[in-house]
């Protein structure tokens, strides 16, 4: 005889502070807390607090939410946020996640007109990685379209797949954009996906990040996925909430994300009585 028994993974699930835009980091150590997420993953961008090691360690302390991962400075807005050179980024990204406890850093890869940063990214990953116990975990991202033209923007390729790293981050609604099968690339990614960035899509030439199940992403199955092998990486809420009418909207948002998330990572195995 068997019986069916849930099992839970020792993924921890954490808030990426960029879901609560247009609101600071600040109010997202505050919305983690109160809605009961493991943890926080930091996105470095132009909201100062996000820069400062210190003024973090207190939002931590605080709220006694511990930050779980850093996004180092890659967007275009944050081209000048610590400095103009992207190895100092990742330097002081690294040594941010060692002072603030933080077992992961995510990055993405280069704008492909960075073109001497590019060249040396892989080897650099690589050797950043061997200095650290901190994980370096390189994230998918998508061709940019406009209308029927695309350009590709990242380099060595917006695919990490196709290169070699010792740890990826998987992004669904980056995969939605660059209509890539997510599950496939996880296959891909295999025991090196170390980071999950958890949002749906529905396809758009746009980046949307949708609460998961708003869209057509296999973000159940990703999560049924990691439950079964294991996986002791953090699953990052990452969604965009900027369309939200209210503060209580937005928590309404950020609260059905992490009911969504604990209750597909719950998964129910059979196993033998004793």
């Amino acid at each position: 005889m068997a019986e069916p028994v849930v099992r839970i993974p020792d993924a921890k699930v954490a808030l990426s502070t960029a879901s609560v835009y247009p609101e600071s980091t600040a109010t997202a150590f505050e919305i983690a807390a109160r809605l009961g997420y493991d943890g926080v993953e930091v996105m470095v961008w132009t909201d100062p607090v996000s820069q400062d090691i210190e003024a973090l360690r207190r939002l931590s302390d605080y709220h006694q939410i511990p930050i779980l991962a850093v996004h180092a400075p890659c967007l275009l807005i944050t081209q000048r946020v610590w400095s103009t050179d992207p190895w100092v980024k990742l330097q002081r990204a690294r040594t941010a996640a060692e002072k603030l406890g933080a077992s992961t850093v995510v990055v993405h890869p280069p704008f492909r007109w960075q073109r001497q940063y590019a060249r040396d990214f892989v080897a650099g990953i690589w050797r950043m990685a061997n200095e650290t116990d901190v994980r370096f975990a390189v994230e998918n991202m998508y061709p940019w379209r406009y209308r029927d033209r695309e350009m590709l923007a990242y380099a060595p390729d917006w695919d990490v797949t196709k290169d070699d790293y010792r740890h990826f981050t998987i992004d669904l609604s980056h995969a939605a954009t660059s209509r890539t099968d997510a599950l496939g690339m996880v296959d891909r990614m295999g025991d090196r996906l170390g980071h999950v960035h958890l949002a749906d899509g529905k396809g758009s030439a746009k980046d949307e990040h949708l609460v998961p199940g708003r869209g057509s992403q296999p973000c159940a199955e990703l999560l049924e996925r990691l439950a079964l092998s294991g996986f002791d990486g953090h699953v990052v809420i990452e969604v965009n909430t900027r369309r939200a009418m209210s503060s209580a909207e937005r928590e309404a948002d950020l609260a059905e994300a992490l009911a969504f998330t604990r209750l597909h990572l719950a998964s129910s195995l059979k196993v033998p009585r004793p």
